[in-house]
């Protein structure tokens, strides 16, 4: 089985970094998955980082960093897919309802389905990559082995 989400007002909504469900990660509270993943970015630029933070709304963090792409840390790339893995991991065991949503998917396939990008989601036609699918996947496999180990 197949499960598509984007947008927060269609199924599966709570899979969107947009949905509203505040974290606690790295000793601050960050209103969306998205927010904390842009501010990562910065890691390196306190003051990118603190102004990302304190913005309102997901959209903003987006605008923001896009605006400042050119002082986003050197290491990106690289650690990109592990940041949104460990927002994902905040974000679904410290939410139950949304947790068990995740586990409800079984063994479905998470996608990601829109033409808005190719990376993190599938491109609208299945060429894309799904990293942001294939991430909530691991994160519900890795709750599943956490769980098995109680």
């Amino acid at each position: 089985m197949r499960i598509n989400f984007y947008d927060l007002n269609g199924p599966y909504a709570e899979f969107c970094n947009w949905y509203p469900a505040p974290m606690e990660l790295d000793g601050r509270t960050w209103p969306t998955v998205e927010h904390y993943f842009q501010a990562q970015k910065y890691v390196f630029d306190q003051a990118h980082f603190e102004c990302i933070s304190q913005l309102t709304t997901p959209q903003e963090t987006i605008d923001y960093s896009r605006a400042h792409s050119s002082t986003v840390r050197p290491d990106w790339h690289h650690v990109k897919n592990e940041v949104m893995l460990k927002a994902c991991m905040a974000k679904f065991q410290q939410h139950p309802k949304l947790k068990e949503l995740l586990l409800l998917t079984g063994d479905s396939m998470i996608i990601e389905h829109t033409a808005n990008d190719s990376y993190w989601g599938d491109g609208g036609d299945g060429t894309g990559r799904n990293q942001l699918g294939i991430t909530l996947m691991l994160a519900r496999t890795a709750i599943i082995n956490q769980e098995r180990t109680f």
